[in-house]
């Protein structure tokens, strides 16, 4: 069982995407991305066309896959898998990627967890297919992922939480004027820690890591027309 967290470096891409852009929604070089994801591919011992992911939609949904897709890849923000040889990939530039293990049980998965899927249980739903599938004993790791000290939020954002549940106000902190900071993987911790699973944390903060890891908030206040996709990948 191999994992690794993908940012900007080893890659071919150039400019706003330099250097390792995973991401196929991007408007860079469909070439260069498909080097980027050959890369990933390999680093991880599998064929490029084993590297699996969804169409992430910032839903709550979550997809079994036991073969590389056939055709268009499911609207879906989780995938899980019992499948040797398949690697489960998540695109990010901000949102928290986690991945999930059971290396005695042979199933592990994959979250696309930005607030709106974290919110709406993408995490749950998740480790629910995990556990369908055969899986007890359930480690987690968040990856890369914009951190509270990075992450300024309106007050319509800061209600939506305390309405579905007034304890998630723990997760905000005041920021300039009416803003306030979330912070987001202490948030998926939490859901997560409620399903009995332990998560480690990535400290890396991906607004404030240029050089190393892609942002779509950084690249909104830099004017920059568009980003570049972190990988994060896990492969029995």
């Amino acid at each position: 069982m191999r994992h690794a967290f993908f940012g900007r470096e080893g890659g071919v891409s150039t400019g706003i995407y330099a250097s390792l852009n995973a991401g196929t929604g991007s408007r860079d070089d469909p070439k260069a991305v498909a080097e980027n994801r050959a890369r990933i591919a390999s680093a991880l011992g599998v064929a490029p066309s084993r590297l699996i992911g969804v169409h992430q939609v910032h839903s709550p949904d979550a997809v079994f896959v036991a073969a590389p897709w056939e055709g268009e890849r499911p609207h879906a923000d989780a995938l899980v898998t019992t499948t040797p040889g398949l690697a489960l990939s998540i695109l990010t530039a901000d949102c928290a990627p986690v991945l999930f293990a059971d290396a005695e049980a042979g199933v592990i998965g994959a979250a696309h967890a930005g607030w709106k899927g974290a919110l709406a249980g993408v995490l749950e739903n998740c480790v629910a297919l995990m556990r369908k599938h055969g899986a007890r004993d359930i480690a987690a790791a968040i990856g890369p992922c914009i951190h509270q000290a990075s992450y300024e939020v309106g007050p319509e954002f800061v209600e939506r939480f305390v309405q579905a549940d007034r304890k998630y106000a723990r997760f905000f902190a005041s920021g300039a004027g009416e803003k306030s900071r979330f912070d987001l993987p202490g948030f998926c911790a939490m859901r997560l820690e409620k399903m009995g699973i332990a998560a480690e944390i990535s400290p890396l903060n991906t607004y404030a890591r240029a050089a190393q890891l892609h942002s779509h908030r950084r690249s909104v206040h830099e004017e920059l027309g568009d980003y570049g996709r972190n990988c994060s990948v896990i492969a029995l």
